[in-house]
This record gives C-alpha cells, structure tokens and sequence, in this order.
C-alpha cells in the first residue's frame, strides 16, 4: 500500500477570473505562488507532474530541489471552444447552454470528451504509480479535473465527477489499497 498526495496547483489569474482554463500554459499569479508557501505540504518519495507551466511553478515551490517526472497525460482537459473563457462571455453561447443542459457530458466544442479526458488521466496515474516501489510515497501536482477524474475513477466509496472538486493549491491525502482501489484519508486543509 503507497500513501498518494493529490495537490491541485496554485491560482493563475484565469483561476481567479473563472476561465476555462485547460490547455493554456498560463503561470501562477503572484497571490496564487505567494499562498502555496503559506503551508506545509506532506513529503513524498515520488513525485509526478502535469507539464503545464502552473504545475510544474507548484511542484517547484512546494517541493524545492525534488527531482520530479512530467507526465504530458496528467494535464487538464481541452475545453475547446470555452477555453480562455468564463461563463458570464459563454452566457449566450448555445454550444455552452447545451454542454450545461448535458451536466458537463458532451464533448467540448473543438476540444476533448470528459470520458476521452478522464481515461488519458486516469491511465496516466495508474502508470506512474506503477513506478512506485512497494510502501513508496508519491505526490502528483495536477489539476483540478485530473483530480476529480482520478476520484471518480478509483476512490471508494464511490462519488460522482464533480463532487470531487478541490480549491487551487489545496488535494487529498490518500490511500492505495490492493487492486489500486483509493481510500481517501482526507484532504489537505
């Protein structure tokens, strides 16, 4: 059994102005970097991360000197057509109010599925964990809907997608257990 650290990365500016924020390479803001080094955050043996420039800026501040492995699967969904942009400047988009209507189901205008995201994901951990030695720790610097995808899939007892969600900079502390079922233990604030 390997204990797992799941950390969303710190706020980007599109974070605060809440933008789809998916394959934008977009750094952390100032208050975003500024309250990731307010904590301490657990120690891990291993440690994977998306290759999108605000996690690896989150992986550097909390994890200094640690030599880590980018994983290019573990990053954030392509929101297509809604990337950049928020719900107020998507309000009058049919293409949104259908995507809304769908519970977040239907592919993203000119981007990715949930189900295409969340299996490229979810597969990505599962390799990287498989690297791990036996009662080796790891810590993944991901994204939110990386974390939510990794939940959904494998925490037990089972909780739907979004009842996953997870503030920037905070995660979950878990567990693997045999058959790489994940007890969650709690999150990190």
């Amino acid at each position: 059994m390997n204990n797992v650290i799941l950390v969303r990365h710190g706020e980007t500016a599109g974070n605060a102005a809440q933008r789809y924020i998916g394959t934008t390479n977009e750094p952390l803001s100032q208050e975003g970097a500024a309250a990731l080094r307010t904590r301490v955050y657990p120690r891990a043996d291993r440690l994977f991360v998306s290759p999108l420039l605000r996690c690896v800026q989150t992986a550097a501040i909390l994890y200094p000197a640690q030599p880590y492995e980018v994983v290019p699967d573990l990053r954030e969904c392509d929101f297509g057509h809604f990337e950049g942009k928020n719900y107020i400047e998507l309000a009058d988009d049919e293409r949104y109010a259908a995507w809304l209507a769908s519970d977040g189901h239907m592919p993203f205008p000119n981007g990715e599925s949930r189900e295409g995201f969340a299996l490229r994901a979810t597969d990505a951990f599962a390799a990287s964990l498989a690297k791990c030695g036996e009662g080796e720790s790891a810590a993944f610097v991901v994204h939110g809907g990386t974390i939510m995808a990794i939940l959904e899939r494998f925490a037990r007892p089972a909780r739907a997608f979004y009842d996953w969600h997870v503030p920037n900079g905070n995660g979950f502390v878990v567990r693997v257990l045999h058959g790489g079922t994940l007890e969650v233990e709690g999150t990190l604030w």
